[in-house]
């Protein structure tokens, strides 16, 4: 039987490391997102839950087996914003007050971090200066599922567009009535500026045509704010007529919405608002690849037993002939030589002392 030959690699000459990223461009229309199965408040594609601290986003009715999930949609508020009122002593007459606040200060914790004290909440900044000088109390949150963003979002590709007019005629990515479009972009920030680094990881500015910022997008955690002035006139502009009516047909100002009406009922009024969003993903690829050399005197035989024949090599006419060997498969083993990988090879490779090869093999991660 033919005897099976070890090659040490070395690893400073035949072991190299790469990475690889790749993206893909992710464009959702408004009228997935306004939802495209069924009429309002009966969209297949859009689930509310019991807890209703938050809306998720389909593809598909949520139902079918085939449903991929595309993000989710909350709003919320710091407790020092003039939404909440008196929230610690509970005056406030709003819905869902305490939820609203939650999903804010969670939000805060889990992307900027703390200031100081566990009770000294970040707020949420229109620039990257993470110094309070212009928060955003008040906000509407996307999070994205790993299914879209991968990786991370890539800096300088995100892109929104938000209607600013009325409920009344809002709906699978209209503007509204008396509104127009707004379009939010990173456009500023790249791989080499224009984002700031957080808890969170690296985030960047939304900015409209005026170069105003009106939300941040957190790339590795792949969820975007926006501050509730996107959907008004300017930051400190009146909120738009009819934001949203209500399950008893009250037509409500963003203010009030935010105020008097659940989280899920703003998160319709938004997700009717969203006429494009696109951004691209990133997947990281981390590459081993090994160079199996094959030098003229060695692997010149082959370890398959039926090789020999009563101590003859089968391929040999004559005795002075040069063995012949096919390469077929490369195995990677540790140091006990236990196989650990195997790579096979598209056709043979003929191997004798006149030639030598050099076989590149690359294991992903």
């Amino acid at each position: 039987m033919a005897v099976i030959n070890y090659k040490n690699l070395n690893t400073a000459t035949d072991v190299v490391s790469t990475r690889t990223i790749l993206h893909e461009a992710i464009p959702l229309t408004g009228t997935i997102v306004s939802g495209t199965y069924g009429t309002f408040p009966n969209e297949n594609n859009i689930k509310n839950y019991t807890h209703g601290k938050f809306q998720s986003v389909y593809d598909y009715p949520y139902l079918s087996s085939s449903a991929n999930h595309i993000f989710d949609l909350t709003i919320g508020y710091a407790s020092n914003s003039h939404l909440s009122g008196n929230a610690s002593s509970g005056s406030n007459s709003g819905l869902q007050v305490s939820d609203k606040i939650n999903m804010y200060n969670q939000m805060s914790h889990v992307l900027l971090g703390i200031t100081g004290s566990s009770s000294d909440i970040r707020k949420f900044e229109t620039d990257l200066t993470l110094d309070n000088s212009n928060p955003m109390k008040e906000c509407v949150f996307v999070d994205f599922s790993r299914l879209l963003s991968k990786d991370q979002i890539k800096k300088g590709t995100f892109s929104i567009d938000l209607g600013t007019g009325s409920w009344t005629a809002v709906g699978r990515g209209g503007y509204g009535e008396g509104g127009s479009a707004r379009t939010l972009t990173d456009a500023s920030a790249s791989d080499t500026g224009g984002t700031s680094n957080t808890l969170g990881g690296d985030y960047g500015v939304l900015l409209d045509s005026a170069s105003t910022g009106m939300g941040v997008v957190f790339y590795e955690a792949g969820i975007a704010c926006l501050h509730t002035g996107a959907f008004c006139s300017s930051l400190s502009g009146a909120s738009p007529i009819d934001f949203f009516k209500n399950p008893e047909g009250d037509s409500l100002s963003l203010n009030a919405a935010f105020q008097s009406s659940s989280i899920s009922g703003n998160c319709d009024a938004v997700r009717h608002r969203i006429q494009n969003l696109s951004f691209n993903n990133s997947v990281e690829i981390n590459s081993t690849i090994y160079f199996c050399r094959l030098p003229t005197n060695q692997f010149n035989y082959s370890a398959n037993p039926t090789y020999l024949s009563a101590s003859q090599i089968r391929v040999k006419n004559v005795a002075t002939d040069n063995p012949v060997s096919y390469v077929t498969t490369i195995g990677l083993y540790n140091a006990a030589n236990e196989l650990l990988a195997v790579a096979k090879l598209s056709e043979p490779l003929k191997k004798d002392p006149t030639n030598e090869l050099t076989l590149r093999v690359r294991l992903d991660y």
